[in-house]
């Protein structure tokens, strides 16, 4: 068994499904369209096979969160604010511009902007399952009149935080 799974994104997967046809344990063939973590094996095939692109392996367990200097952590959330004021532009320029051109480079722009500040929150410890940033998340919404209470706790006892 391999350190690593296999993972689908939904949004890029273009239910060409050759995934099911080669997985050797049928971990791709699942009602909900998600990769069964448990059937994996990380053999990769499905990744291989996938014609969009939309599966890819990610390790099984995730390292250790890496220690950032508060220095980096605040340089990196001053980056993270000036991608967040590039997106607002460009959405403002999308929504107001006539020119199909202008439009279109306009959307690109906001799309990349906000992968670009996704990795960013990632890199300075956000948006990881197993930081303490997500666990002080999970608790602050525990706090709060929330209906997803039991599925939180269950994320608090599974996730395996550094």
């Amino acid at each position: 068994m391999s350190d690593l799974r296999a993972v689908r994104n939904l949004r890029i997967c273009s239910k060409d499904c050759l995934c099911l046809f080669v997985c050797p344990t049928g971990a791709t063939d699942t009602e909900t369209g998600q990769i069964d973590f448990e059937k994996c094996i990380g053999c990769g095939a499905c990744s291989k096979a996938c014609p969009s692109g939309a599966i890819s392996m990610v390790p099984y367990k995730y390292p250790k969160q890496q220690e950032k200097d508060n220095e980096v952590i605040d340089k990196l959330r001053r980056v993270i604010s000036s991608k967040v004021d590039q997106e607002q532009i460009a959405h403002y320029i999308f929504e107001n511009s006539n020119d199909e051109e202008e439009k279109l480079l306009a959307k690109i722009l906001m799309k990349s902007n906000r992968l670009i500040t996704e990795d960013l929150y990632r890199e300075a410890g956000y948006m990881l399952p197993q930081s303490n940033n997500t666990k002080k998340f999970l608790e602050e919404l525990l706090e709060k009149d929330n209906t997803n209470k039991e599925d939180i706790k269950k994320l608090l006892e599974l996730l395996e935080f550094n």
